[in-house]
């Protein structure tokens, strides 16, 4: 009897590996398939995907099949989908000029499990009402009024948090600074203890979204989908409250973002799903921002030509501000050369390492035939790499971006097309303020002057969160 039991449950087992291996093999049965490998059953060639970010070198799994198959389109199976890798310029122009036509933006199931609310949509119907809604937040002209809050902000932080220190480590200030603005602006929050204590959990479930959807203590799902829940109800307490206050006539849309989505989807909309939103949002808002101020960090300091010429340009800034309290909107227009190093360290850091598609139609696309559910996939990093765009690609050089710059779709760190991130004004606001304050207030050095190892971690940081020693500017 014990050994019949046994039996059963092997038997059960190959057949549900059969079953696996036939349905792995399904999708790939199509004629005219565009070249590739699709490696083993379930993980597909998940494992040297993340393999080659983890080891700084994301663009290597592209580039390499790229090669091997002479090819700027090419299959593979990852994150349990068969997907179509796209490169280039071309394979940027396509996807970004067929949204919603050909292909649709898609996420990793995880979001659903994570962000539960959204199931009753679906994440990606989800998307689009929210980049409907927040556009006229996020528009130059909206933001003008909010760069004397984020200039404070910036102020008081390195005021706080990098005066008086001789060594400290980068990354985590960059994310608790850019935090604090996406606090202040999406919820009206300037309180430093309850902006600490929600930042934790927000990084929990910021790598949890792009982490194996498994279910069990101790993963980084099972964390990210407990730190949900904390920040579902510790949002939800605002949400209460803000509509109180709309109710009372003491709030409006000009208030916050929440204030703004608030007025526009109505009061009725439960009070979890609105907080499900907002928390979508600020990790978006303050993660990939923190990057850019991060390798900003880290580039100057390899560089202090470009140094010199970012704290030149930042001083003539001040002396026509004498007698002024504070950054102006027109003061961050004049910071051209600032923002030119900050596009290059994107071009050599995309702090969006790249995004899926998927197929909402059967298509050809390059001569293959791409069937309806497949995901693609898009990399900035391969892009921003290729020589044919941009000539000795790994070097740092800020000058690319004069005159024109690069030309369309070889340049994607805030994508294209109707996907082209809303938030792009938003960031470059807290980048060169960043810069700004950075700048003339410190001269500084990194620990380890020849390390420069990314982890994509699902972002690339750097292995070491970047120590440098810092020293006050004379």
């Amino acid at each position: 009897m014990y050994m019949a039991i046994i039996f059963f449950f092997i038997s059960l087992i190959i057949i549900s590996l059969l079953f696996l291996l036939t349905k792995h093999r399904s999708h790939f049965s199509y004629p005219n398939l565009p070249p590739g490998k699709v490696g083993f059953p379930l993980i597909g060639e998940s494992l040297s995907f993340l393999s080659a970010g983890r080891q700084g070198h994301p663009e290597k799994f592209v580039i390499d099949r790229i090669g091997r198959f002479s090819s700027c389109l090419f299959k593979t199976h990852i994150f349990g989908s068969p997907t179509a890798v796209v490169t280039g310029a071309s394979g940027n122009r396509f996807l970004f000029t067929n949204e919603n036509k050909l292909v649709v933006s898609w996420w990793p199931d995880s979001v659903n499990k994570i962000f539960p609310s959204s199931t009753e949509t679906s994440s990606k119907e989800e998307a689009k009402k929210l980049r409907s809604l927040l556009m006229p937040f996020l528009k130059p002209e909206a933001l003008r009024r909010y760069v004397g809050v984020m200039d404070e902000i910036a102020d008081r932080h390195f005021q706080t948090e990098w005066a008086n220190k001789d060594q400290l480590i980068v990354f985590p200030l960059t994310k608790e600074f850019t935090f604090s603005i996406a606090c202040r602006l999406f919820l009206s929050m300037d309180d430093p203890k309850r902006v600490r204590k929600l930042e934790e959990p927000f990084k929990m479930v910021a790598t949890g979204v792009f982490s194996i959807p498994i279910d069990l203590p101790g993963t980084r799902f099972n964390r990210a989908i407990k730190a949900s829940r904390l920040l579902r109800r510790e949002v939800s307490k605002i949400v209460r409250l803000r509509k109180e206050e709309l109710k009372a006539g003491k709030s409006s849309a000009k208030h916050d973002i929440l204030t703004h989505l608030l007025m526009s989807i109505g009061g009725e909309t439960k009070d979890e799903d609105v907080a499900d939103k907002i928390i979508g949002l600020l990790i978006g808002g303050y993660d990939t921002a923190s990057i850019v101020c991060t390798f900003l960090v880290s580039y100057l300091a390899e560089f202090p030509d470009v140094y010199k010429r970012v704290l030149q340009e930042q001083k003539d800034i001040l002396k026509g501000n004498e007698g002024k309290e504070g950054l102006r909107w027109d003061d961050v227009e004049k910071m051209r050369y600032s923002w030119n190093v900050a596009c290059e360290v994107m071009r050599l850091v995309p702090p969006v390492p790249g995004a899926f598609r998927e197929a909402i139609d059967h298509f050809s696309f390059n001569g293959c035939y791409i069937p309806k559910g497949w995901k693609l996939y898009w990399s900035a990093f391969a892009t921003h790499k290729n020589p044919d765009y941009f000539r000795e690609p790994e070097i740092f050089e800020p000058n690319r971006f004069e005159g024109s710059g690069p030309k369309p779709y070889t340049y994607v760190p805030f994508g294209g097309g109707p996907r082209m991130c809303p938030g792009r004004e938003y960031a470059r606001l807290q980048i060169l303020i960043f810069m700004h304050h950075l700048v003339k207030r410190f001269k500084w050095e990194k620990v380890f002057p020849k390390e420069n190892k990314i982890v994509i971690d699902p972002f690339p940081v750097p292995a070491n969160g970047l120590p440098i020693n810092i020293f006050p500017q004379s």
